[in-house]
């Protein structure tokens, strides 16, 4: 896991379904047609070019979890809900593309 500030990186093995705390928020950034056609279980969408309207939704006491396709987009998100908030939040390294490979459990 490296860690920069608040912002804090992990990869899919660390943050699979027997690893996220049953309190923390596991939010997927990608748009909704994206999201649709498949998604981590236990993600709720919060499409990235809405992010700043669902910020409010995020509860910043628990440990946030974003992933996206690839890991850009939420390392984006991150860098942004810490920033507005301080929060603590984990960017899933590699994304859904690296949750398919590693065969973690998906839903549509």
């Amino acid at each position: 896991m490296s860690n920069e500030g608040n912002k804090q990186e992990v990869t899919v093995n660390e943050v699979s379904v027997h690893e996220v705390p049953a309190n923390a928020q596991f939010i997927d950034v990608r748009e909704r047609d994206e999201y649709a056609a498949g998604h981590a279980i236990g993600t709720v969408n919060f499409p990235l070019s809405e992010f700043a309207e669902f910020a409010s939704q995020i509860n910043t006491d628990q440990d946030v979890y974003i992933i996206c396709k690839s890991g850009g987009r939420s390392a984006k998100a991150c860098e942004y809900l810490t920033q507005a908030t301080g929060a603590t939040a984990h960017s899933v390294a590699g994304g859904t593309l690296a949750w398919k490979k590693a065969e973690l459990p998906m839903e549509r």
